[in-house]
């Protein structure tokens, strides 16, 4: 394992968990007429506040697009899920809360389970499937459970509407840094034309306007312990998924090997699950009033 993809994967995860904290904090006062459209990302465009977390965020995602670049998506997603250590920590010295108990377990268990899943599962690249059919399968899996995700959440408006968001945005971003490394993949061997001439950057750039409007979206109606947990679990998980289901990502598969992989897995969602718990995170104006419109701030 590259210290160099580690120390990308790390410094990505910085940004974009610093980044979501700023966006949180803007998104939370967008009118609800912009509930799941386009609208909210022209809206928040007028808020320095939320400009700045962008520029984070994109920050974070050409960091991750590099350590994807060198080194296999079963092995940077689980350090891209350490962003939530970050936010925290800025929420944290936002609100002046202390850990404590929960907030330690959650950090141990995050850092726990990805340190196991690594070191027991040793990721590595192989060759990428060239079935069509598979490939086909994984996507259309992925965008699919996005997909109804999204609709229920449109339709129940319920306290749970900011999880389903989140979860799939999470399920979008993931497939969406797959997708990353396979242009890498394709620049790499084929050039500019190769790269423009395939689908792959086309579908990246809509995979991340259209996880964006989810995640804002999520953070406009929500606590910010409701969305991000779940998107930094979904993320990952939707990641490794499609290393190993179409890129040829290959892990160990004996039984000890697997064990340690599901364990660290669940202590990852359980530190996740925690951390965004935390009464350090900012819990956002549910139900409250929101400005009708957002000044620059």
């Amino acid at each position: 394992m590259s210290v160099l993809v580690i120390v990308l994967s790390v410094s990505a995860a910085c940004c974009l968990g610093f980044g979501f904290v700023l966006q949180q904090a803007a998104a939370r006062r967008a009118p609800k007429s912009d509930y799941l459209s386009p609208r909210l990302l022209l809206d928040l465009m007028r808020v320095r506040s939320w400009l700045a977390g962008i520029g984070l965020m994109v920050c974070g995602m050409v960091l991750g697009a590099l350590a994807l670049g060198k080194g296999e998506v079963s092995v940077v997603e689980p350090l891209l899920a350490t962003n939530l250590l970050f936010a925290m920590a800025l929420s944290r010295h936002r609100t002046g809360q202390r850990l404590g108990r929960q907030g330690w377990a959650g950090l141990w268990l995050l850092a726990g389970g990805v340190a196991a899943f690594l070191v027991a599962g040793e990721p590595k690249g192989g060759q990428a499937v060239s079935s069509p059919l598979r490939h086909w399968l994984v996507i259309g899996v992925v965008v699919g459970l996005a997909l109804l995700l999204t609709a229920f959440a449109k339709r129940s408006r319920s306290g749970v509407s900011p999880a389903l968001l989140a979860v799939a945005a999470g399920l979008l971003y993931g497939l969406q840094d797959a997708l990353t490394r396979v242009s890498g993949q394709r620049l790499s061997d084929g050039g500019w034309a190769a790269l423009v001439t395939g689908w792959q950057p086309y579908a990246v750039l809509v995979l991340g306007v259209t996880g964006l409007i989810l995640v804002q979206s999520a953070f406009e109606t929500g606590p910010l312990r409701m969305s991000l947990p779940a998107l930094t679990a979904a993320q990952p998980l939707a990641g490794i998924a499609c290393g190993i289901g179409f890129m040829g990502d290959q892990v160990r598969t004996d039984t000890g090997a697997l064990a340690w992989q599901a364990a660290g897995l669940a202590a990852i969602v359980a530190g996740i699950v925690l951390l965004g718990l935390h009464p350090a995170m900012p819990e956002g104006p549910v139900g409250g009033r929101r400005t009708q419109s957002l000044q620059p701030h």
